[in-house]
């Protein structure tokens, strides 16, 4: 494959190059989508097929933790796609059409048909996601200072269509109200599909700013390979709707470590060629790797075991008229991020200037402990909030979304940006890939753990004060414990901040 390797000079818009603010619009649709959805899955899925009885929780998070998982590990086949065969810009318009494909069908009101609608979600997003990730690293040189807060305006992209979309799509959910809430579900995944939809023809029409970088020059080799990644994307439906439907989360562990590993084998056998240098930061960035494994596990929580908390345990009545409605907590989160991101990054900016901005690593470690407290706050409301209804009120849940906000902004920016730094150029899909890997071994773990605390019959006071010590106890552990082992990955990154 011959890929455009020429660094273009862009014009600029607000400090930052102009394609910026299209991949910007791009995956503010593209989350749109997602978002619009993750809300309901669970919610849904109690609803369709359990007849609304609390005994499918368990299932309904073991289904949301897979699903989540699926998505995240398909970016390093996206990732790899993207390297060797296509170029991001194809992977990302040929996964936006898969996908938003994947979201009208688990409209059907079937079992069979939803999970092969999320499988279809699943190898789309498989093939977006690494690659407008990867694109924000390429418009920025190697040397440009401007990189990291191009990530966190990216990052801010992310959230504003997350933000907007569970309340758009609670407020389509509640207004269909002649009808079984199932079936207003449906209106919401519709809704994701249309957003899906805008988020192709943006970047369809956009690409022409990136002056050819992500893409493949046209020759019938790349038509063909074109046309043989899209029959391939459409087969590989098959196997991961097998692998939601039939293996298990535990057995998806152990499948999802195996990829980890081999990953981790190909990223150092592929770079030893360009020296130990490069070896060793491959080798920190897959330290990191393991740490978001830890973050995600508990932070994802926020799509099954948090709503389910906040639909049963949680006094949402803000007044007699007024509920604050369950999606309305996933906005919680965006609007932190569009906060808080501004004033962490001028927190970093500040410590830089006085040479006292923390490592790569001792940010990761504070995103999570940040985290840790959020569930600390959810343990005393738990334990100490009670009414008499057996419910906590509605604070507690939104200053745990507040913490984990921090807790993120400390980490997942930051691994984004420490990807494109740590690992050479020619690998970066892949090993875009290989990070959201790991984000997808601790949506899997998220979601065994929140089936764990729904047990048979669902989420009690008991169970979710047990989870969250746990979450608690961990997280804490694994901030320290980086902490202390941040100046030896300090030394593998041979420089690298």
């Amino acid at each position: 494959m011959t890929t455009v390797q020429t660094a273009p000079t862009f014009s600029e818009l607000w400090g930052h190059p102009k394609p910026l603010w299209m991949l910007f619009m791009a995956e503010f649709w593209e989350r749109f989508a997602f978002y619009g959805i993750r809300w309901a899955l669970t919610l849904y899925i109690v609803a369709q097929f359990f007849n609304g009885d609390s005994s499918g929780q368990s299932f309904a998070s073991n289904t949301y933790g897979a699903y989540l998982a699926l998505v995240y590990a398909s970016a390093i086949f996206g990732g790899y796609v993207a390297d060797k065969i296509i170029g991001s810009q194809h992977s990302i318009l040929v996964g936006a059409l898969i996908m938003g494909s994947g979201l009208f069908l688990i409209m059907l009101p079937d079992e069979t048909f939803f999970m092969i609608g999320l499988a279809t979600v699943i190898v789309g997003n498989g093939l977006f996601k690494p690659n407008i990730s990867n694109l924000v690293g390429k418009i920025y040189a190697d040397d440009d200072p401007r990189r990291d807060s191009g990530f966190s305006i990216f990052y801010m992209g992310i959230n504003a269509g997350a933000m907007v979309s569970p309340i758009v799509t609670q407020w389509l959910a509640s207004t269909l109200t002649d009808t079984p809430m199932m079936d207003n579900y449906k209106a919401v995944f519709g809704a994701a599909g249309v957003g899906m939809v805008i988020s192709y023809i943006w970047f369809f029409i956009g690409r022409r700013q990136l002056k050819g970088i992500g893409s493949v020059k046209k020759s019938p080799m790349r038509t063909k390979n074109l046309m043989s990644v899209v029959i391939g994307s459409v087969l590989s439906i098959v196997p991961v709707y097998l692998l939601m439907r039939y293996a298990g989360a535990k057995v998806l562990a152990w499948i999802l470590f195996v990829l980890f590993v081999a990953v981790a084998f190909i990223l150092i056998k592929q770079t030893r060629y360009a020296g130990k240098v490069a070896v060793d930061r491959v080798i920190a960035c897959l330290i990191m790797f393991g740490f978001n494994v830890i973050f995600f596990m508990f932070f994802e929580q926020a799509g099954s075991s948090f709503t389910f908390l906040a639909q049963n345990i949680v006094d949402r009545d803000i007044t007699q008229a007024i509920e604050f409605k369950i999606a309305w907590f996933q906005s919680v989160n965006s609007v932190s991020i569009l906060i808080f991101a501004p004033i962490v990054s001028i927190i970093w900016l500040f410590m830089r200037k006085r040479s006292v901005e923390p490592s790569i690593p001792r940010k990761f470690a504070l995103g999570l402990l940040g985290t840790g407290l959020g569930f600390l706050v959810l343990i005393y409301a738990l334990e100490n909030l009670l009414d008499e209804n057996n419910m906590i009120p509605i604070w507690p849940l939104a200053a745990c979304y507040v913490l984990h906000t921090i807790g993120e902004l400390c980490l997942s920016p930051i691994g984004l940006s420490m990807v494109s730094k740590l690992v050479p150029a020619s690998l970066a899909g892949f090993a875009f890939g290989g990070w959201f890997l790991s984000t997808a071994i601790g949506n899997n773990f998220s979601g065994i753990l929140a089936g764990s605390m729904s047990g048979d019959s669902g989420m009690t006071v008991d169970s979710a004060l047990s989870g969250f010590n746990f979450s608690f106890w961990l997280l804490i552990g694994g901030g320290l414990l980086l902490f202390i082992i941040a100046p030896f990955i300090n030394k593998l990154m041979h420089g690298v901040k």
